[in-house]
């Protein structure tokens, strides 16, 4: 038997500050700086330093002797990895990246419009066809849904061990999309109402050849 721990990673310096510190007006990066500065640069806060203290007592009574880790390329997911699972291997992917905003990264939902006016109507109201303008510029229901189901795929051919995948909030609601086998857009519609907290784990179990959810622990801090 086979368990699935996805975790989102631990609060970043962005998730605290999202309204008053990346997003200014005018942006003062461009596209690609941005992307730069929030997949290499932006680490954890004190609130997400505890959170990684929470997770490595959570993870170790959940997972079993040496999980497998799979971690993003994003330092806030690598971050949490290293600390919430210390001394352990892990195996960075491509796979568990946040959507690439492209040339929209950082950009606020104004300068956004005014720039790329094209693209308003999806980002408002098909947030999940939206593809963001510029280089590397990712659909949450084609480009990372189709990491995230190749991603799946790679864990029929994991050993028995436990896998444990650090990731982030967008890509754990494609993730879902294929292993719960659910429409993308459902789970679209739950995240505006709550989305997955930082630190979050969500706990899925391999039968039949199918992962099944099996509930969520969430951090007190």
């Amino acid at each position: 038997m086979k368990m699935l721990f996805l975790v989102r990673h631990a609060e970043s310096i962005e998730n605290a500050t999202k309204y008053s510190g990346f997003y200014e007006d005018p942006r003062p990066w461009t596209g690609p700086a941005a992307h730069v500065l929030c997949r290499d640069l932006v680490g954890l806060t004190p609130r997400g330093f505890l959170q990684c203290l929470w997770l490595r007592q959570t993870l170790r009574d959940l997972t079993g002797p040496d999980p497998a880790i799979r971690t993003s390329q994003y330092r806030r997911a690598l971050d949490t990895a290293v600390l919430a699972l210390p001394g352990l291997p892990y195996e960075v992917t491509a796979l568990l990246n946040e959507q690439h905003y492209g040339a929209a990264t950082y950009m606020t939902k104004r300068e956004l419009y005014a720039t790329y006016p094209e693209g308003a109507e999806d980002r408002q109201t098909r947030k999940h066809l939206w593809t963001p303008p510029g280089a590397g510029g990712e659909c949450l229901a084609r480009g990372v849904l189709r990491r995230a189901a190749e991603f799946v795929d790679g864990l029929h051919l994991e050993a028995a061990a436990d896998v444990v995948a650090f990731t982030h909030h967008t890509t754990i609601l494609a993730l879902r999309a294929v292993l719960e086998r659910r429409p993308v857009t459902e789970l679209v519609d739950e995240a505006r109402v709550r989305k997955t907290p930082n630190a979050a784990v969500l706990v899925y179990e391999q039968a039949d050849g199918l992962f099944h959810a099996r509930g969520t622990a969430e951090p007190d801090c």
